[in-house]
């Protein structure tokens, strides 16, 4: 699934190719991608005629802003965005198709169809689901190492899963909480209270570093991730743990272990990440 970055990278590319253009009509080709309104045809009766003011982002949402509307868009596992011209072929999987005044056309592509769509009125896009309940941006200026400490210190959870829920803190997923932590030199199992004011310290400035490293160079491709315009990210190359069990550890040569916190597999160095 697409994380902070990869959206990051994502809303950018859109924003270049699709801000100003205004809708004509939108074709749904599965309607049940699109959960507000629970009817499609009204989804796409909306659209037409609107124009495209630009694209945002709430963790790993991202916000079409347009005259009457806001469209919340989640890719999920597979889906992407593409910008073509009207006449060239549509590829297989392809479930929404903005058609825009120009002759262009935004294309949503989803193999696995777990991506959603939600449209609201203006001013109304926070005010239910999906995005009430997010937690805050780890990229904002508000976001400090105590925001992060107060939003996890009265919870008893392990360290790992509270960072991947997105009601604490948006955007992180297995990716970026494995190397955060690994650079933070903080175990997965550790709990809240068991972390002094430098490990929160530590912990704060490895989220922002890894989130921000990895937007400058597009996000990770490990599996099907591409941008709007087809093109793959490349922080993948640049992995510390993720992804590397038996692998030297990058700091002191000890082997990479993988094991399951929180039911996911996790990535550490033993002796850069000690329990105790």
């Amino acid at each position: 699934m697409p994380e902070l970055p990869e959206v990051e990278t994502i809303r950018r590319t859109l924003n270049r190719l699709v801000a100003g253009k205004t809708i004509e009509s939108v074709t749904v080709g599965l309607p049940r991608l699109i959960k507000e309104p629970d009817d499609s045809m009204e989804f796409s009766s909306r659209l037409s005629g609107q124009t495209i003011h630009g694209i945002g982002r709430r963790g790993k949402f991202l916000i079409f802003e347009l005259d009457d509307d806001v469209l919340v868009s989640h890719l999920r596992m597979e889906g992407r965005y593409g910008l073509y011209q009207a006449g060239e072929p549509v590829e297989k999987h392809t479930h929404v198709i903005f058609h825009f005044t120009d002759g262009t056309q935004l294309r949503y592509r989803d193999v696995r169809t777990f991506g959603t769509m939600h449209l609201f009125a203006k001013g109304r896009e926070e005010s239910g689901p999906p995005l009430y309940k997010l937690g805050p941006e780890p990229l904002d200026a508000s976001f400090t190492a105590k925001v992060l400490k107060q939003s996890m210190i009265h919870r008893t959870s392990k360290i790992k899963p509270l960072l991947l829920n997105q009601e604490i803190l948006v955007g992180l997923g297995n990716i970026y909480v494995d190397e955060a932590l690994f650079r933070a030199r903080l175990h997965p199992e550790k709990t809240p209270e068991e972390l002094s004011d430098s490990d929160w310290e530590r912990l704060y400035h490895a989220i922002v570093e890894v989130l921000r490293e990895s937007i400058s160079l597009g996000g990770s491709s490990i599996k099907s991730y591409v941008n709007g315009q087809g093109e793959t990210g490349q922080f993948q190359h640049t992995l510390q743990v993720y992804g590397r069990k038996g692998e030297p550890c990058v700091v002191c040569g000890t082997p990479i272990e993988k094991s399951v916190v929180g039911g996911r597999g996790t990535h550490i160095c033993p002796v850069c990440q000690p329990r105790n």
